[in-house]
Formats: C-alpha cells, structure tokens, sequence
C-alpha cells in the first residue's frame, strides 16, 4: 500500500524535478521508516517526528512537516492509493495548476454519503472547461451538498502554511477555489473508503 501511494511522488521525481519527501512518524511506526529507505535514490527523504501530545491527527503532522517544506507543497498520505483513469501524471499536473489559484487537488467523484463523512468532501462544478472546488469541509456531519473528496492536495509555497486547515475540524478550508483534477478512484485503506 505504501509504494502504490508513492507511485505519484516517484513520478515526480522521474519527471526532473528535486523532490523531497517529509516523513511525519511517531514511534510507533520506525519500521516504516526502515522499509522507506528504498527510495533513497529516487528522491531526498527528511523524518520529522510528531509528538502527538502536542499536535495530535493529520493537521498536526502536517504541522510538523511545513518548516520542512520548500517550493510547492504536494500532501500525499501513505493510506491513499488514486488509480485509473486520470491518476497518472495527476499529481505533476496539480502542482503546475497551483499557479492557476494557489491550490490544486486530486479529487475522485463521490455521491455516496457514508463514504463522504469518512473523507475531505468537495462540492465541485465546471466552469469554462476547469473543474474547480467550491466548497471543502474535512468529514462533514451533512454530506449532501458534497459530489467529490480529495486523495491529494497541492499549494503554492506562499500557500502552504494553511495546509493544516485542510484537515482541521471547523477550520476555513482554503480548498474553496481550488481545481479540481478528477481522477477514476481514490482509495482510503485506513477506512475502506473509495
């Protein structure tokens, strides 16, 4: 499951650019760790530990990573696997459409509400050809004004600071505007989810 939700980060890094993974792990995961050292030659890795006492959940691991982060931002979680149609190159093409409005996101679409709560729910809609986010809310206690849920996001640099809001709990996401690249499937392993 790891090397398939690293596929998009290795093709990156065969597409020329200077990639840097940033780890976020707690102790309970070193063999993880370990078993990443298989991709020491694909791209530069930095493990940054999270003290989940401090900062527990996904927006505080992402807090953990950002002073690690330089140039644009791509968040891709190590349970989320994106597959056909679309997936390849999905993640490149995010992070080119960041300029466009300072953040991009791999999506899939999704009517079922159920699989909604359990994920980062987007209501998108085309305009003009682009497929854009117009509202996002990380597992939303009311789904239905929601069609999609992202497995990737990409930001700008001047942008990434506000990456731990994508996965905060009553936080403004500043997903609102963002385009969306829909892609054939996501799956979450961690619930099932996809």
């Amino acid at each position: 499951m790891l090397d398939r939700s690293l596929e998009p980060v290795v093709e990156l890094a065969k597409s020329g650019l200077n990639v840097r993974l940033v780890v976020v792990f707690g102790t309970h995961k070193l063999d993880t760790v370990s078993y990443l050292a298989r991709y020491a030659g694909i791209f530069h890795m930095v493990f940054v530990y999270q003290d989940q006492s401090l900062e527990p959940d996904l927006d505080g691991a992402i807090r953990s990573a950002l002073p690690m982060t330089h140039g644009p931002v791509a968040l891709v979680l190590p349970d989320i696997v994106v597959s056909g149609a679309g997936s390849t190159g999905s993640l490149l093409t995010a992070l080119r459409q960041t300029e466009v409005a300072g953040w991009s996101v791999v999506a899939a679409e999704e009517r079922d509400p159920d699989t909604l709560r359990q994920m980062g729910a987007l209501a998108t809609a085309e305009e003009d050809g682009v497929m854009t986010v117009r509202a996002a809310c990380d597992k939303p206690t009311d789904p239905s004004a929601f069609n999609a849920f992202w497995g990737m996001v990409a930001a700008t640099e001047e942008e990434a600071h506000r990456l731990p809001d994508v996965a905060s709990k009553g936080a403004d996401s500043p997903l609102s505007g963002a385009v969306a690249l829909l892609v054939e499937r996501i799956v979450n392993y961690n619930t099932a989810a996809g």
